[in-house]
């Protein structure tokens, strides 16, 4: 089985690119979807959470907005909740691989690969990029989005030039969906060979 990272900046395309491979039928896991059903209702983490951030979990599960507005911009808040959440995602992606033994290839999809060490122990990484306007665009686009908060989001992530520069591939999504289902399918049959 090889291993392959999948990440890229906000507003990239990341999880378009994520169900292209899945239509192909490689298995993906993704951290954030593991995130939010660690967080959801009767989410496992909830009693941590709330114990760690009094008031930011309900019956729908955690409230975002609170929990964000609790640990952003505090880097000592921030890193108690990554040791809430980390090690439970990883138990989820141990039990992904162990679902998956049979598969040639799997997908770890992961916002924040570079930005905390995920990269480590993979066979290879895509970075998924696209123009900074079209990024712009598409991010500015979302409900509730700033350029404010854009700007603070873009400002924790590693610039999509150093990504691209570390990357095994690139998958460029400013062009068609065609064009990047394309260079989905050369990546899996480049891996398939390998």
């Amino acid at each position: 089985m090889k291993i392959m990272g999948l990440t890229g900046s906000i507003g990239m395309g990341k999880s378009t690119v994520a169900a292209m491979f899945r239509d192909l039928g490689v298995p993906v896991f993704d951290a954030d979807a593991a995130v939010h059903q660690l967080q959801g209702p009767d989410g496992l983490l909830l009693p941590l959470i709330e114990e760690a951030f009094p008031g930011t979990t309900g019956p729908a599960g955690v409230d975002r907005p609170k929990l964000g507005a609790a640990v952003f911009g505090d880097s000592d808040r921030l890193a108690r909740l990554e040791r809430i959440v980390h090690p439970a995602v990883a138990a989820m992606r141990s039990n992904f691989l162990r679902d998956n033994t049979l598969a040639p290839l799997v997908v770890f999809d992961i916002p924040l690969l570079y930005e905390k060490g995920s990269d480590q122990g993979l066979d290879a990484v895509v970075v998924v990029s696209a123009p900074a306007g079209i990024q712009r665009a598409r991010v500015l686009a979302r409900p509730a989005m700033t350029t404010e908060k854009f700007e603070q989001i873009l400002g924790l992530q590693l610039p999509d030039a150093e990504k691209r520069a570390r990357a095994d591939y690139v998958i460029d999504t400013g062009v068609s969906l065609e064009e990047t289902r394309e260079q989905v399918v050369g990546i899996v049959r480049t891996l398939a060979r390998t």
